[in-house]
């Protein structure tokens, strides 16, 4: 990524485009700085976007992000070393959420890993992993890598490849008319397929709480693709904008917001990334701390807040006690659109994070009300085994 220096003398880095960025621009979305890319935020608007992905298809290009390669002899021995869940025990084209810790049991990143058959496309061997990591600290993540994992571990980054994520109830009917063969997939389990002379590596999972796939691809037949895609009557293009407000009615965090270096996965509610095998063997960073927490040291829990009212709060709003004290902070907010309620995702004490508790906010000198509230807002439409 190069830089440019203004007239300040203050250094900028200079935005990167996504494989589709003239596709972007020819559909009329409106291009944003984010995570060092410039980025469609919306097409036709957030609201219309985010109600069409929980009824159809969203196509989400998220060609930002990380996605890394990981081999070498013990390799799943040695990912354990700085990741919480059971990676040992992933069958092949099994993947899992997971996260990169620090030594004092924050969160570097969540991610989500996956054990590698033969013949992904990929120049790999079975046993080898395919992570995908955040866009905005992906650079950071493999630094870590590369600093804490011994030399044997080779790891790859796939920068030539493009990422997009299709979500919504009829995904899978879209997605089956362009690549024959993808309904058979379930949550959380991926393989490799073959689009006119292109290697996929399709995955049935997102980030919006919807039933959908997430496909890797060569970044030059990124835009065929995406045609072929939008060519199906189910499937728009989606921004950005109900990216979030999809993610945060499905109770999902965003690194950078709510996660961060700060922030354990206990404090985050995300004791589910911590596999039964690995809290009683330990051997990942901060495990002490984090386990001690478990057992009730925790001092803040993320929880989901409803707020009274039409008028949403955002991130950074104050929760505050009866003297005005503030105690805890609102991390992501909006207004959701399935709902039609604002809603938020805040970190309060552990003695105010049962749902049905009353909480007071404070934002721009205006006080708000609000109520603790089960997480997802919008249940969760997953394709499981058997389902």
């Amino acid at each position: 990524m190069s830089q440019d220096v203004t007239e300040t003398g203050e250094e900028t880095l200079e935005l990167q485009q996504l494989p589709l960025d003239a596709w972007h621009r020819a559909r009329g979305g409106r291009m944003v700085p984010f995570a060092g890319y410039e980025m469609p935020v919306q097409y036709e608007g957030i609201m219309a976007e985010h109600l069409w992905t929980r009824d159809h298809a969203g196509l989400f290009d998220v060609s930002h992000m990380g996605q890394l390669l990981f081999s070498g002899p013990g390799v799943d021995a040695e990912l354990e070393t700085l990741l919480p869940g059971d990676i040992k025990g992933l069958g092949e084209g099994r993947m899992r959420y997971s996260l990169l810790l620090a030594e004092n049991g924050g969160i570097h990143d969540d991610l989500m890993v996956t054990r590698l058959p033969a013949g992904t496309g990929f120049e790999t061997e079975a046993g080898d992993f395919y992570m995908v990591v955040n866009g905005a600290c992906k650079w950071d993540d493999i630094g870590v890598f590369r600093e804490l994992l011994p030399d044997e571990v080779g790891i790859s980054h796939l920068d030539e490849q493009a990422l997009l994520a299709l979500q919504g109830p009829e995904a899978v009917i879209a997605l089956e008319r362009v690549v024959p063969g993808v309904a058979a997939l379930v949550f959380m389990t991926a393989a490799a397929f073959e689009w006119q002379g292109n290697p996929l590596w399709v995955s049935r999972s997102g980030y919006t709480g919807e039933d959908g796939f997430e496909i890797s691809l060569p970044g030059e037949a990124a835009e065929a693709f995406a045609e072929a895609l939008c060519a199906q009557p189910e499937v728009k293009p989606i921004g950005l904008g109900a990216r979030d407000s999809l993610r945060l009615e499905a109770g999902l965090p965003l690194y950078g917001h709510d996660l961060d270096l700060e922030t354990t996965p206990v404090a985050a509610d995300l004791g589910f990334a911590l596999s039964k095998r690995r809290r009683e063997e330990g051997g990942f960073p901060g495990h002490a701390r984090i386990m001690a927490e478990r057992e009730g040291a925790a001092i803040v829990k993320r929880v989901g807040l409803i707020v009274e009212g039409r008028q949403p709060v955002r991130e950074g709003a104050a929760v505050v006690d009866a003297e005005g004290t503030e105690v805890g902070k609102v991390t992501s907010g909006g207004f959701a659109p399935s709902v039609q309620k604002p809603i938020a995702m805040a970190y309060v004490p552990v003695a105010l994070a049962a749902p049905g508790t009353r909480i007071t906010l404070a934002q721009r000198g205006k006080v708000h009300h609000a109520e603790v509230a089960a997480m997802p807002f919008v249940s969760h439409r997953y394709v499981r085994k058997g389902s």
